[in-house]
């Protein structure tokens, strides 16, 4: 771990930081708290675009994907969109895009990847692919589905770093 503790800080991307990144910030949270890795592991997310910003206020998370948390008891108030910044590299140890433009713009915003932090979420799963955008086929439930099963493959591979005593990125798959 190059952040001298051994406090894995993840950030979760997608286009505006409403739907899926936050999804996938908040759903994690609950994972990791249910997995007895909360203080191992710390969950942010942030957008690709501006799209959500309005002179530097973020929208929240869009009503049908905060109603989608609600019905599996997650509660996003407060979350504001947020762009990902260059600076943000040094900060977070995996940056994990939704889909494969998000990882496009990831490698744009960020300058590149030199210490192989980039990730797709559901590459930790053994299908693979994008999680499909709800805003524009509004299946906020599959989204959820696939965003809960990305960040379960994801929070296992940190589980086998944490119980080996390392957490570095090993822990994660190869992109």
């Amino acid at each position: 771990m190059e952040n001298g503790d051994k406090t894995v800080r993840i950030m979760f991307v997608c286009h505006g930081n409403i739907c899926r990144s936050p999804m996938a910030e908040f759903i994690s949270r609950k994972l990791a708290m249910e997995q007895g890795l909360a203080d191992r592991l710390i969950f942010s997310s942030c957008a690709t675009s501006t799209e959500e910003i309005w002179n530097g206020v973020g929208n929240p998370v869009y009503p049908p994907a905060r109603a989608e948390l609600l019905r599996h008891g997650i509660d996003p108030a407060g979350k504001r969109a947020v762009q990902l910044r260059a600076d943000d590299y040094e900060k977070y140890d995996l940056f994990i895009g939704m889909d494969s433009a998000n990882i496009r713009n990831m490698y744009r915003i960020l300058g590149g990847d030199p210490k192989n932090k980039i990730r797709k979420l559901m590459d930790y799963t053994s299908r693979g692919g994008d999680v499909a955008d709800p805003w524009y086929s509004d299946r906020f439930d599959i989204a959820y589905r696939d965003i809960e099963e990305g960040c379960a493959a994801l929070l296992k591979a940190q589980l086998r770093a944490v119980k080996s005593k390392t957490v570095s990125k090993n822990a994660v798959l190869p992109y």
